[in-house]
């Protein structure tokens, strides 16, 4: 069962992030990640598939620093449980990060369209879609919370979803 957890504050955050991914351990899993937005204001990201270890090991090895951010702990219903389809997905331009829970049953519908208007993904999840979508309502001149509003009414499906983006410091929209 995927698990969600995000941490803004004054903490470091890649700490609270795997803390709070290791209270959802329980759950069971096959690949877990984090993204943060470091103190210079970029988009940074690790990913790792199987246990939580793996991701410590390699936050540890290249770490992050940073007060904002989003965790994500994964069950595969789409694709392999490898760190390509581990959460979180970025859009094409990777400044927008989504983490999502759930099934989206329209993905393929969706994922034909934006491939068409140009969107390339990088995982075989259906997850990804809601990133791309996300970058696609920006671009149209949506903010970004419009955006993942109006992309969550193109979904459906189950989903709980949590996305940040890069030019939208200190903000989650869940």
């Amino acid at each position: 069962m995927c698990g969600i957890f995000g941490y803004l504050g004054n903490k470091d955050a890649s700490e609270m992030l795997l803390e709070g991914l290791s209270r959802l351990e329980y759950r069971g899993y096959d690949s877990a990640g984090i993204a943060i937005i470091t103190k210079d204001g970029q988009l940074s990201i690790r990913k790792a598939s199987g246990k939580l270890k793996n991701l410590i090991n390699e936050v540890d090895s290249s770490p992050l620093k940073g007060q904002f951010g989003l965790g994500h702990t994964r069950w595969a219903t789409h694709g392999a449980p490898t760190q390509a389809n581990a959460h979180p997905h970025t859009d094409c331009t990777g400044e927008i990060v989504v983490v999502h829970n759930g099934i989206l049953e329209n993905y393929v519908p969706l994922k034909e369209a934006l491939s068409t208007k140009g969107h390339a993904f990088s995982s075989s999840t259906d997850s990804e879609i809601i990133c791309h979508l996300i970058e696609d309502y920006i671009s149209s001149g949506k903010s970004f919370d419009e955006a993942v509003r109006l992309a969550g009414c193109d979904l459906q499906g189950t989903h709980g979803i949590a996305a940040i983006y890069e030019k939208a410091p200190n903000t989650v929209v869940a």
